[in-house]
């Protein structure tokens, strides 16, 4: 089943600390200012903050589901799935792992295993 915008959001503000934003016409959610799950226009990619060296390792492994991000977002800790391509769980996984990416270790902890 085809995971969507108002899904991700769902998970994303569960989240503590977190906010969302309109930006450019784009939801993004982010904790301060660090943006770690970004929606584009047409709802239809999930951008998501992700380990930069581990990224084309995961792209390789499925390239119908992971795409690398834009050009100017190459330099960031980021990646963008297809939300068709990802299962409810998966989306899941994905937006607790980014948002543990831009949360103090001490929040991720007591959140995840308090």
């Amino acid at each position: 089943m085809t995971v969507t915008a108002q899904q991700v959001r769902e998970v994303a503000l569960s989240l503590p600390r977190t906010t969302e934003h309109l930006v450019r016409e784009r939801v993004k959610f982010r904790v301060g200012s660090l943006v770690y799950v970004a929606l584009s226009q047409d709802e239809t990619v999930m951008g998501f903050a992700y380990p930069k060296e581990e990224r084309l390792a995961l792209i390789a492994s499925e390239p119908e589901k992971f795409h690398l991000p834009v050009k100017s977002d190459e330099r960031y800790n980021w990646i963008r799935a297809w939300l068709a391509a990802l299962d409810r769980a998966e989306m899941t996984e994905l937006v607790i792992d980014a948002w543990c990416m831009v949360v103090p270790k001490r929040v991720a902890t007591a959140h995840l295993h308090g």
